[in-house]
């Protein structure tokens, strides 16, 4: 060591040479943390045998997770359509449990017409029972009639069977009234057919 170097070292207080000694500690550290980091990093490396048994892994777990979704989607399938069948098969089921008490009514009805002897108690069980049926329609269906003589003639509800002139018609009306027409909330299901009176041309 020459002279120069021997005045620095004795002319550094004790505080730079701790700082010598910490940067030198520092520099060590980062070497030695840079050394493992890279032997790690060697050590981690697969080899293309592990790679590809890996890929082939991850292949057969991909290929398992699709096979699942495909059975699950196709048992979903199966379950929508025997649900639609169901859904086509019953869906009358209500109207016709509704139906039964009038039927019953009915078949009563005969019964009793066999011995009756007043012709008008039959017709008023018929009406009776006539009642009740389109009360249940009308209340638990939405099931509306239309049609009655003097009504304006609509063709789009009504469906005309013939025409009558009438000079005092002003419009189209209806004159006669051959089968009601029925709306299911607002649908017409069938119209009504009718007589139509026309003005005198």
């Amino acid at each position: 060591m020459d002279t120069q170097e021997n005045e620095a070292v004795e002319n550094e207080t004790p505080e730079t040479q701790n700082e010598s000694v910490e940067n030198q500690d520092a520099e060590k550290a980062a070497e030695s943390a840079a050394a493992e980091s890279t032997e790690t990093a060697e050590a981690t490396e697969k080899t293309p045998e592990e790679k590809i048994a890996a890929l082939e892994a991850e292949v057969a777990d991909l290929k398992d997770q699709l096979l699942r979704r495909a059975a699950d989607f196709d048992n979903y399938r199966k379950r929508m359509m025997k649900e639609k069948q169901d859904a086509y098969d019953y869906a009358n089921a209500n109207l016709l449990a509704d139906l039964l008490d009038s039927l019953d009514n009915f078949d009563r009805t005969v019964e009793a017409a066999k011995d009756a002897k007043d012709a008008k108690a039959i017709a008023d069980g018929v009406k009776m029972i006539n009642k009740n049926l389109v009360k249940m329609l009308e209340d638990k269906y939405n099931l509306e009639s239309y049609g009655k003589a003097g009504d304006e003639f609509n063709p789009e509800i009504h469906e005309a069977i013939g025409r009558m002139p009438n000079p005092k018609a002003k419009k189209d009306t209806l004159k006669e009234v051959y089968l009601k027409g029925y709306k299911l909330k607002d649908k017409v299901i069938r119209n009504a057919k009718v007589m139509v009176e026309v003005p005198e041309a």
